[in-house]
């Protein structure tokens, strides 16, 4: 990297890391799951497969958005010096390299673990038996045969609109009778299922093969007055990134329901094909689809590896995964109690997926149909497809509370699922507002003001993760629930922003951004930095799910050179280099990967003995920071404090998951000698099942706990 000061006078930019390319340490570290033999071997199926998902989303939104750059002309640097052409030299080949190590795990690790443990991938249909093969030829004319539609292209058939990520099957035909080679290609139906079951050759083993195969085989059968030379499945990646004017959109909802169609027609920007692929066919796809040769992925393996998301859940395989993990009750809450009054009495922490999430759904269910709740206002990012928030706040709309409902339209992949509920929220009588021109609105905030005997009392909850059932069961959140009266004003002057009033003079407790929260975090880290230069103890913990603001940083480095401890945990992306001499000696980056996706962000600073914790939705990333509506909020009450310090504390104690980042922007994993085994997920699992075993009302009901916690991959 170049050492050079950048455009803004930061640091130098050898003193950072590109964020793309740190992105890609991080799906290497999900990969380093995968090939984890210690770990269940359908856990080690999943995280092949999430690292799959997650390398299409990152074609689809960072590469697409780079190669816009680069058709724009625009060539100015990034913190690492790195210009968008030189990020697309650096991004290709090294995905490249990375899809052949996930093939590596797949072809010559996982196939013959899993088949050793009686499950037969069959990977071409040429290796199917004669009765197998019998099989799969009757299980197409019956159930694939009717959905299929060939398509084939000559001058009056132009080629069809392939589908962004799905499967399709090429083929070269020739008439017969004829010399001229001409292409087809059919769809692989996601209608159906991929994983196609077949009769075991063997007792004891269950074989499966995929859709596609079953298709090639009998592709001829789609074809009937012509030869069909080759057939090889391929798959492309569009540029899905939206790309909205919200100054000149006169109906935001529509203009974004428009770009969504138009994701299916953005620009090719990778093809994958098998490796085996006829060179001919290959050419001809390159000529339909206008693809560029260095986007072009060559396969040893089925294309698409999330399939292994479904494969690892197939029945009768339950020793070879982790028993699933039931979020345990809030310890602090009675059931037979108004939450509401729960709530008065002291702030109540909230831990997910450990603790469940009802206390959200019942907190805004239990405002639904209380007579003495006024309104209820709420942001929403992303819900469930059945949501019982969405159905808690019609409810309350048709009882005649006020409802309010802030739906960010512009939640990447969840636009149209958000639509869709923006519009049944406004046929029940809901007020349904969709936030700020040019911001997206991030922060997770409810507020429910109800009439009481001595007056109106507001109660808040402010989480760091979406509000949706189904996610709060997979990834690491924490919240709480309040009835600080400094707290509710803020609430209110943040629904009061974001409807379209101005801002208040003052705010009390709640740090928002784009407006000051940056400024926030900044002070609190200077705080830390003068006590150090004041000879006094300071420290920081922080942990987020990405770091790569510039001046957040540059401060971090200040820090560690004034003598402040800095310990940062942060699952994906960090742009700054950890443990490098003269600059970041005092500071120490660790990533935690588990079976639940780590997604809190939490702030602790010794502020000299008086220990600060704060909690928020943001990442200290310039999107979250300075073009989001976030929120960071204090956790003041002492238990909760404790609880969330915990959380920290036994985070930096992880031995078996947490990976450090090396001064070299490397990540591994630590030396276990002479060190306790603790998987921090593990845990708190752990924890709290403990602490439900004493809830009165779970001993009535009997309920049975898990002996084996979902955190810990461990056999």
């Amino acid at each position: 990297m170049a050492d050079k000061k950048s455009n803004k006078g930061i640091a130098n930019t050898s003193d950072f890391v590109n964020r793309e390319l740190s992105w890609l340490e991080f799906n290497y570290r999900i990969l380093g799951e995968a090939k984890d033999k210690l770990i269940r071997p359908f856990e080690r199926m999943k995280f092949l497969g999430i690292t799959a998902s997650n390398l299409d989303e990152f074609f689809m939104v960072r590469v697409a958005s780079l190669i816009d750059m680069v058709h724009a002309g625009y060539r100015k640097p990034d913190i690492a010096g790195m210009t968008p052409a030189k990020q697309l030299e650096e991004i290709i080949p090294r995905t490249k390299e990375f899809m052949n190590s996930q093939y590596r795990t797949y072809n010559r690790s996982l196939l013959p673990l899993l088949e050793k443990n009686g499950l037969h991938v069959i990977t071409r249909h040429e290796d199917l038996t004669e009765a197998q093969g019998s099989y799969v030829d009757d299980f197409f004319d019956k159930d694939v045969y009717p959905v299929l539609t060939p398509m084939a292209v000559d001058a009056s058939r132009p080629f069809p609109l392939i589908r962004n990520k799905t499967l399709n099957i090429g083929a070269l035909i020739r008439k017969k009778g004829s010399k001229e080679v001409e292409i087809a290609t059919v769809q692989v139906p996601s209608v159906l299922s991929r994983i196609v079951h077949v009769p075991g050759n063997q007792e004891g083993m269950k074989e499966v093969i995929l859709l596609e195969q079953v298709i090639e085989k009998n592709i001829s059968k789609l074809f009937l007055n012509y030869e069909v030379i080759s057939a090889h499945p391929y798959r492309i990646m569009r540029n899905a990134d939206l790309s909205i004017d919200e100054d000149d959109a006169a109906d935001l909802l529509k203009e974004i329901e428009k770009q969504i169609k138009q994701r299916q027609w953005g620009e090719v920007i990778r093809l994958e094909v098998e490796d085996s692929i006829d060179r001919a066919l290959l050419k001809a796809l390159i000529d339909q689809l206008q693809v560029a040769k260095e986007s072009i992925f060559a396969i040893n393996g089925p294309l698409d590896l999330t399939f292994l998301m479904k494969l690892s859940g197939l029945e009768g395989f339950d020793h070879l995964r982790n028993p699933k993990y039931l979020p345990q009750p809030v310890p602090e809450l009675d059931r037979e109690e108004s939450i509401f009054e729960q709530i008065k009495r002291k702030d109540i922490f909230l831990h997910h997926p450990y603790e469940t999430f009802d206390p959200v759904i019942q907190f805004i269910s239990q405002a639904a149909v209380d007579p003495n709740v006024l309104a209820i206002k709420q942001t929403l990012y992303r819900v469930s497809s059945n949501s019982p928030i969405i159905a808690a706040l019609a409810l309350a709309a048709e009882n005649g509370k006020q409802v309010t409902v802030l739906v960010e339209l512009k939640a990447r992949f969840d636009e149209e699922n958000n639509i869709n509920w923006a519009k049944k929220l406004e046929k029940t009588g809901c007020h349904v507002i969709y936030g700020l021109v040019g911001l997206k609105t991030h922060s997770k905030i409810a507020l429910v003001v109800r009439r009481e005997e001595d007056g109106i009392k507001r109660y808040v909850h402010l989480g760091t993760g979406n509000y949706n059932d189904v996610t709060a069961r997979l990834y690491t959140d924490t919240g709480i629930l309040t009835a600080s009266d400094s707290i509710g004003e803020d609430a209110t002057a943040v629904f009061n922003m974001l409807s379209g009033y101005s801002e208040p003079a003052k705010w009390n407790k709640l740090a928002v951004a784009p407006i000051w929260l940056k400024n926030t975090v900044l002070d609190l880290i200077r705080r830390e930095i003068e006590n150090a230069r004041a000879g006094k103890q300071a420290y920081i913990i922080a942990k987020m799910n990405s770091l790569c603001d510039p001046k957040v940083m540059e401060a971090l480095y200040e820090a560690s050179s004034a003598g402040v401890k800095i310990e940062l945990i942060i699952r994906g992306i960090c742009c700054l280099r950890a443990g490098v001499p003269g600059l970041s000696e005092n500071i120490t980056v660790r990533s935690i990967v588990g079976n639940f996706l780590e997604h809190a962000r939490i702030l602790y600073c010794y502020n000299d003995g008086f220990e600060e914790l704060y909690m928020g939705s943001a990442d200290w990333m310039p999107r979250n920071l300075d073009k989001r509506v976030e929120i960071m909020f204090p956790v003041e009450d002492p238990e909760a404090k404790a609880q969330a310090k915990h959380i920290l504390d036994v985070q930096l104690a992880d031995t078996l998951k947490a990976y450090i980042l090396q001064p070299d922007g490397t990540y591994v994993k630590q030396d276990m000698r002479g060190k306790e085994r603790v998987c921090a997920q593990d845990t708190f699992c752990k924890e709290a099942v403990e602490a439900a075993k004493k809830d009165k009302y779970v001993n009535e009901d009997k309920r049975i706990f898990e002996p084996v916690m979902a955190g810990s991959n461990r056999k």
